[in-house]
């Protein structure tokens, strides 16, 4: 479009020079040389002169349609690209260097939320984590054309504006100016995602069991009465960069068929950090039913330096068993060995008294939502206190979970529960040095909540 109006300027240049050069002409003849015109060589230069001044002012018509042709396919091209950009299903944005949105169709509001004035001038963290940023970036690298600029098929998971997960196709390329970068995204289908994300769990879980790279957390558990750390329970940490803890990393195992195998090597981890505990303690350890009923678990536990009298199986309470006899049947030999069971979270899921009357448990475990704030509530006072007759009338021992202020630490000692364990009485650590300085139970101390559980 500019050469083409540089051109149409060039050619009203030239028509005003062959202007100026018959208005020379002119004025030469009408200064006394008249006597040229009746002559062959004036009427040849006159003629000459106006044959250019005709053949420029065609070719500046000429120009001047020209451009306006241009002008009108420029203005339709860009028409179309708005159309596209407004009505496409696909999202089309661009980037600058440091990441941020300089321009978004309007494809983004139905994919993520957000409509385009929204995203313009902010970092494309808005729709993307940082660390599937990072994600990204690396397949764009594997995926790029040999020239460097392009990429094709390069699948990522946005978050929509209410935080949900979107699962994206990118295509882009590198900007013609060098900085940032262009492109199009569109959604997955839902099926497509599915099986994209059991391969990312997949692969994730079995590159941690690969690595062998859980970590165990113990945390103290203390007799109420006397004031002695009688034992811990083992917490499996996972090397995470989004901060989802290890429920998540099982529950997703779970999902691709690896549940059972993430709960294997967590168990090894923790039975052999846990020879570095004092051997008067007992370790707590947390498996589903599911992995109970694995044929492996009692030559695995064989295998442990730990005595059968210092180890107990936390059966979580809310997953669900469908039967209680093959359970029941494969936790017994165990229990006659020395190993005790223990229900984990009692009250928290369902049929919590159903699953504590089939198991007949040596210890339940008090959720952490029965002793929140029990020490201003009467009802959950009451609660406490029944549950401390019913393990007793079972011959079970109660463990107060969750104990975070000295005001709940003398609640449950008052209603008579054995044992309890919480950040105020001491927090999971993975360090050895730490496990070393549990002693007596803390009888003073902050009365405020912990900022984590």
């Amino acid at each position: 479009m500019i050469r083409s109006f540089l051109g149409g300027r060039l050619l009203v240049v030239i028509v005003c020079v062959q202007l100026a050069f018959a208005a020379g002409i002119a004025a030469a003849l009408g200064s006394g040389l008249l006597t040229m015109v009746s002559s062959v060589s004036g009427v040849i230069l006159i003629s000459f002169a106006g044959s250019l001044i005709v053949l420029a002012f065609l070719v500046a018509v000429k120009g001047i349609r020209a451009h306006h042709t241009e002008r009108s396919r420029a203005r339709n091209a860009y028409d179309l690209i708005e159309t596209v950009a407004h009505t496409s299903q696909e999202w089309l944005w661009e980037v600058d260097q440091d990441g941020v949105f300089l321009f978004s169709s309007r494809a983004s509001k139905a994919l993520l939320g957000y409509e385009p004035s929204e995203l313009i001038g902010r970092p494309c963290r808005m729709v993307i984590d940082l660390d599937e940023l990072a994600s990204a970036r690396q397949s764009v690298a594997a995926t790029m054309d040999p020239s460097g600029a392009r990429w094709n098929g390069v699948v990522v998971i946005c978050r929509h504006r209410n935080g949900a997960p979107v699962w994206m196709e990118v295509d882009g390329r590198a900007r013609p100016s060098g900085t940032g970068f262009a492109g199009t995204s569109r959604a997955v289908p839902a099926h497509s995602a599915r099986a994209l994300l059991k391969e990312r769990i997949t692969d994730r879980v079995e590159a941690t069991l690969r690595g062998r790279v859980i970590l165990t957390a113990f945390q103290p558990i203390y007799e109420l009465a006397g004031g002695t750390i009688i034992g811990v329970e083992a917490l499996a940490r996972f090397p995470s960069e989004d901060g989802k803890g290890p429920e998540h990393w099982f529950n997703e195992a779970s999902t691709v068929g690896l549940g059972g195998e993430l709960e294997f090597a967590a168990l090894e981890s923790a039975l052999e950090a846990a020879g570095r505990l004092p051997s008067r303690l007992y370790v707590a350890l947390n498996l589903s039913p599911e992995t109970c009923l694995d044929p492996r678990l009692p030559g695995f536990l064989e295998k442990s330096a730990l005595a059968d009298d210092r180890i107990v199986l936390e059966l979580t309470e809310n997953l669900a068993v469908d039967e209680y006899a093959p359970l029941m049947a494969a936790l017994a030999p165990l229990r006659r060995r020395g190993l005790r069971i223990a229900v984990d979270d009692a009250g928290s899921g369902f049929a919590s008294m159903r699953h504590i009357l089939q198991l007949r448990p040596d210890i339940v475990k008090l959720d952490r939502t029965l002793i929140a704030g029990i020490d201003n509530d009467q009802a959950q006072q009451a609660l406490g206190k029944a549950m401390v007759e019913f393990a007793r009338q079972i011959g079970a021992t109660i463990v107060a979970e969750g104990i975070e202020t000295r005001d709940e630490l003398a609640s449950v000692t008052r209603l008579g529960m054995n044992a309890g364990q919480g950040y105020f009485l001491g927090r999971p650590t993975i360090r050895p040095a730490e496990w070393e300085t549990w002693g007596n139970l803390p009888r003073s101390g902050s009365d405020e909540t912990a900022d984590a559980r």
